[in-house]
């Protein structure tokens, strides 16, 4: 059975993940009102992935006894000055999560819930994934600067992150 202050600090994680893909999402809009099609699916992606991300937590937390509360999402951003600052936006929110989920390990331990902690392991592993695969583009497009061929070959590149292998990796 979980600890109160476990299972209330479980919530507000699937509450961050569930808002992480609400940012997503709204990341995809933007670049798709821009037809960048690669970029788009990109985020799109994310966004599937932060709900499968949700999805995990939710499920552990029933499976321990305890009960979802499910609580409101924050209005994302919608518009940014450029390309690179949504992906510097989205690198200073997976890098807000990687401290949130370090929080829940602490607590975890704190509150001697080595099942939880075991739990989130795999969370401590995806965030430094992801933290690297968005920083990896940061660096890109900032090489890239202004070319447009710079941009159309990215754009191409990201459209190679297909759908039918997110819930396939974020399961594993």
């Amino acid at each position: 059975m979980l600890k109160e202050k476990v299972e209330k600090a479980l919530n507000e994680q699937i509450n961050a993940e569930l808002y992480s893909a609400y940012l997503y999402q709204s990341m995809a809009a933007y670049f798709e009102n821009k037809s960048l099609a690669g970029f788009a699916q990109w985020m799109d992606r994310q966004a599937d992935e932060e709900m499968i991300h949700a999805r995990k937590i939710y499920d552990f937390i029933n499976e321990r006894g305890g009960r979802v509360i499910l609580s409101g999402i924050e209005k994302p951003k919608n518009e940014w000055d450029s390309n690179l600052e949504v992906f510097e936006d989205s690198l200073a929110h997976e890098e807000k999560i990687t401290a949130m989920i370090n929080k829940l390990v602490s607590l975890a331990d704190e509150e001697k819930d080595y099942a939880t902690k075991s739990f989130l392991k795999w969370f401590v592993d995806e965030q430094v994934e992801e933290e690297d695969s968005v920083g990896e583009i940061v660096d890109k497009l900032k090489l890239v600067g202004d070319s447009t061929q710079g941009l159309f070959m990215m754009d191409d590149k990201l459209a190679e992150r297909n759908k039918t292998n997110a819930a396939e990796e974020s399961v594993e």
